[in-house]
């Protein structure tokens, strides 16, 4: 978070997201000149399943052959999670290399955000390695599933699993993952109400209630019918993709494509991660 607010703070948050548009090719050999064409392809297209981490593992084999604008790249990939798992001092090893190369915007990165260096990641260091991704557990929190932990719900709310059960294979939806994302949104609390104004059982924010055509996004049913939408239409848009789903109803689908993968806000990835430890699987099937 840190990291984030700091970024803000001197202007450089745009740089992240966006590297793939600014990468220089500079006089690189052929070799590292294609392998960055490639990965900036990858970075500049729709999410696509591994499209980022694909592009990491270019930066990685152009930062061994010694390009200096991969080792920034691939640094900039590190610092906020995109496609490999976030490890600022992995970035600030990266940004150090470039920055002794003589390249500005990784001296800038290192002056700005005073990183402490570790080790190169293993994908630079040894030819083949491929770099790792980025992990969300399927376990965690108090290490419930969704079927268990909805057996230690009052009384009271099973009725609202029930409907729950009724209505989801109505929209293709396995019930579970619903049920893990109304247990993160609202807690099973129809008349739930967050301080941005969501509301009901699924947290709908008024512009999705609009969206759907929510009279009364505390009508438990018309609630369910716009969430089983939405989560449908967000399901379909990323294959399948749980975690990318996940965050593109907690953030906007418009966050999840900007970063083309779950966005690097703290409260995004405690959502994410919290409903893929009650859902405990990573991919759901798209009709």
């Amino acid at each position: 978070m840190r990291l984030l607010i700091t970024l803000l703070l001197f202007g450089l948050w745009p740089l992240t997201a966006h590297a793939a548009k600014k990468v220089e090719l500079g006089l690189e050999p052929p070799v590292t000149r294609t392998l960055l064409a490639e990965a900036a392809k990858l970075l500049n297209q729709p999410y696509r399943g591994d499209n980022l981490w694909r592009a990491a593992g270019r930066f990685c084999e152009a930062a061994r052959l010694g390009s200096i604008e991969a080792q920034y790249q691939l640094g900039m990939l590190y610092a906020f999670g995109e496609g490999v798992p976030a490890k600022p001092e992995v970035a600030a090893a990266l940004f150090t290399q470039a920055a002794q190369q003589g390249h500005y915007q990784a001296q800038q990165m290192l002056e700005t955000l005073q990183l402490g260096a570790a080790e190169p990641p293993a994908c630079v260091l040894e030819a083949g390695r491929l770099p790792e991704k980025p992990v969300f557990t399927l376990a965690g929190g108090d290490g419930l599933d969704i079927e268990q932990h909805i057996k230690h719900l009052p009384e009271r709310k099973s009725w609202i699993i029930k409907l729950v059960k009724t209505m989801a294979p109505w929209y293709h939806i396995d019930a579970r993952l619903v049920l893990s994302i109304i247990s993160v949104e609202s807690n099973f609390e129809p008349g739930a109400r967050s301080s941005a104004n969501a509301m009901g059982l699924m947290q709908l924010i008024p512009e999705t209630a609009e969206r759907f055509n929510v009279k009364d996004a505390f009508n438990t049913t018309q609630n369910l019918k716009a969430g089983l939408s939405y989560l449908r239409w967000l399901l379909a848009r990323y294959q399948g993709d749980v975690a990318l789903a996940a965050a593109g109803y907690n953030a906007g689908e418009g966050k999840v494509d900007q970063y083309k993968g779950v966005p690097p806000y703290p409260e995004t990835r405690q959502y994410v991660q919290k409903v893929l430890s009650l859902y405990r699987k990573t991919q759901h099937p798209v009709n």
